[in-house]
């Protein structure tokens, strides 16, 4: 990912260093297992960890294992390699990377740092909700217009919308967990999967020390509907972000202008109309969600391998696993600031809902007239004529409605159907479901 939208943690975490330090975790657990079973003298790992301590792995070790590669033209050998002269322990060699195969320690420390990817956007994803949830809750009685196709329809509370956002992030915490206990998983069965030169107790004790669950049946690689789960529920966040960037996209137009996302002192909106205060945030979380649902596409094509083993899918996942790790993250975190910062003007709102003279409770009329007894084709033709020319002659639908000698409420009774209330008196029953 380009460093613009990486964030400081994922940087760390999709580092060559770290990834390769990860691959040695998974070398030296293996150690010990086979130290456990007899296979390797005692005190060969704890040799290789004390070198560790000693020489972490860090940014020239990878210059060194890149080096190597560009000799060998394969990862994993460069790295025993680089490993092995980084150590300088002929003993810690001899049995380093004993009945492996690259893609036992690639694919198990690759779930490794996707769990503690996924944990890191579920700790940002949490920040979202608590913002949302916020929001929800100032604004739960405050009356706003609702739009359906664009167009004005009736009053709601202008809360409902930060609540609704609020329940699909928690549908998406909910996915993610799942993906990231679907990820978790280590497998070190040999070069086809059938542990011919590897011991099942040697990938169980590794699992076990890592977190990690065993995968019951691999070929030479984890199967990749698993990764494939991991970024669909990515794509599904990237698109409920940008259901969120959206809507306050459109209420942050010139001719809303319900709400804008905050705006620093010394910004500058554009190089050459001082005025302007665009939603660049907000416009930068659509785009980027567009990326996090383009990269689906390519983790359900790595799903087909041939027989047990290419690497269609390796050079796929070195971008796609980091990039679409790292952007969740990034977005997750710009939304929070612009949630917490987001300014929301209640009196606009206002303005807004009566903008068009009484239309949006037309409904609430109809409904009246109904129950004070005509029938609903009558009662709708009324109230469909009065409501167009309010709209084609801009005069007040209440008004009409009163000179209409055909609408049997006026008064009292009929102004009772323009109270905004009555379109919130529901609402409170809708956020105790979520405990608010």
């Amino acid at each position: 990912m380009i460093e613009r939208y990486q964030t400081p943690e994922m940087k760390a975490l999709w580092s060559e260093a770290r990834r390769y330090q990860a691959w040695a975790q998974v070398e030296l657990l293996a150690l010990e297992a086979w130290e456990g079973l007899g296979e390797v003298p005692l005190g060969t790992a704890q040799r290789l960890r004390e070198a560790l301590s000693k020489r972490p792995l860090d940014e020239a070790f990878a210059r060194r294992v890149e080096e190597i590669e560009a000799e060998t033209r394969h990862d994993m050998v460069a790295f025993t390699r680089a490993l092995t002269e980084w150590v300088g322990d002929a003993e810690v060699a001899r049995w380093l990377h004993l009945g492996l195969t690259s893609t036992d320690v690639v694919d198990t420390a690759q779930n490794v740092l996707l769990v503690e990817a996924l944990g890191l956007i579920e700790g940002e994803l949490l920040g979202v909700q608590e913002a949302l949830k916020g929001l929800a809750v100032r604004y739960k009685h405050l009356p706003a217009v609702g739009r359906t196709h664009g167009v004005h329809a009736e009053p709601t509370a202008f809360g409902l919308r930060f609540l609704s956002f609020y329940a699909a992030l928690l549908r998406d915490a909910e996915r993610l967990r799942r993906a990231r206990e679907g990820i978790r998983v280590a497998m070190l069965s040999g070069s086809v999967g059938n542990y011919a030169h590897v011991a099942p107790a040697v990938e169980a004790y590794v699992a076990r020390r890592l977190g990690l669950a065993v995968e019951p049946v691999s070929t030479q690689v984890v199967p990749r509907d698993r990764h494939a789960e991991l970024l669909s529920g990515l794509a599904i966040l990237g698109a409920n972000l940008e259901r969120i960037a959206v809507e306050l996209r459109h209420l942050q137009r010139t001719e809303v202008l319900e709400a804008q996302e905050p705006f620093g002192y010394k910004q500058t909106g554009s190089s050459s109309m001082p005025h302007k205060k665009n939603p660049v945030a907000l416009e930068n979380i659509s785009g980027l969600s567009r990326l996090l649902r383009s990269n689906l596409q390519a983790a359900l094509e790595n799903v087909a391998l041939w027989h047990e083993r290419d690497i269609s899918h390796s050079s796929v996942e070195r971008v796609i696993l980091p990039d679409s790790t790292t952007l969740a993250h990034y977005t997750l975190r710009r939304l929070k600031r612009v949630l917490e910062g987001l300014v929301v003007y209640e009196a606009r709102i206002g303005q807004n809902l009566h903008l068009t003279r009484g239309l949006v409770y037309s409904q609430r009329v109809l409904g009246l007239l109904i129950e004070a007894g005509m029938d609903r084709a009558t009662a709708y033709q009324v109230v469909q004529r009065n409501a167009l020319r309010s709209w084609e002659e801009g005069r007040n639908f209440q008004e009409l409605l009163e000179a209409d000698p055909a609408c049997p409420l006026k008064g009292e009774a009929l102004a009772q159907a323009f109270d905004p209330g009555y379109f919130l008196r529901h609402v409170e029953a809708i956020y105790a479901r979520f405990g608010l």
